[in-house]
């Protein structure tokens, strides 16, 4: 269902495991988003991105305003699919069924944090490939390192911490290059590495994670919130009033 102009799958955390499963073991070369007013504002002011998202085999309504649109819109018993419990939930899939999987992005020591902490909470997940690229943009000659390790480790769901929108660009750039699900999880590996604090699960049904990400970091994130927040509400309303035309709202 179209929200805003972005497809967002009506879907559930037991059906996206499901998905993913299936694909992973046809080896499928797949990539999943997962949804919030900053990915839905990035298509927005972007027709490349747009495409990208939309383009996309599976979209989770990460963020609460999200789920709030698509019940709005007749999905009366949409849940939130959030993108950090959505990973834990396909790793520990993964560990009962001998699913090799990987992690992409990041800093090397996040990285080393998650993949302890993983290890502990899921002791026979297979984590065959890590590997932290430069923030800079890579080089032709480093993305093809990198896609060469990707391929050879055999991973068949790799997730990746890149962030928005540098991460489901990535992905989409090699779809059909990767024989794998690719999962994009952004903060996902700050959390589970134990080196940001998530959001309390009260804050999170109310939707005002952003408030409590903001606090937290808010020479990073102001500009995003503060930006985007007000827009997405006043495209929203027009949107479920039915006066969205993305030519005329831009």
């Amino acid at each position: 269902m179209q929200i805003i102009g972005v497809e967002v799958s009506c879907t559930s955390y037991s059906e996206a495991v499901s998905d993913i499963s299936l694909w992973a073991n046809k080896r499928e070369s797949r990539f999943i988003c997962a949804a919030n007013v900053h990915m839905v504002m990035e298509a927005y002011d972007s027709s490349d991105y747009c495409k990208v998202v939309n383009n996309a085999d599976l979209v989770t309504p990460d963020g609460m305003p999200l789920v709030w649109m698509l019940r709005l819109k007749g999905e009366y018993q949409q849940e939130r699919v959030y993108g950090p419990t959505l990973m834990l939930h396909i790793l520990e899939n993964a560990e009962k069924n001998g699913i090799p999987i990987g992690f992409l992005g990041s800093t090397p020591e996040v990285v080393s944090a998650l993949i302890d902490r993983m290890r502990i909470k899921f002791p026979e997940l297979k984590i065959l490939f890590h590997i932290s690229p430069p923030f800079r943009p890579t080089t032709e000659d480093e993305n093809n390192q990198i896609v060469d390790q990707i391929l050879k480790s055999g991973v068949r769901i790799l997730f990746l911490g890149l962030g928005c929108p540098k991460q489901e660009i990535w992905m989409a750039e090699h779809k059909g290059k990767i024989p794998a699900v690719m999962v994009g999880v952004g903060a996902a590996f700050d959390f589970h590495a134990g080196v940001k604090p998530q959001s309390p699960p009260f804050l999170q049904k109310l939707g005002l994670e952003w408030l409590f990400r903001l606090f937290h970091e808010p020479r990073r994130l102001w500009k995003r919130y503060l930006y985007n927040n007000p827009r997405f509400i006043i495209l929203a309303i027009a949107d479920l009033l039915g006066l969205y035309h993305p030519a005329k709202m831009k």
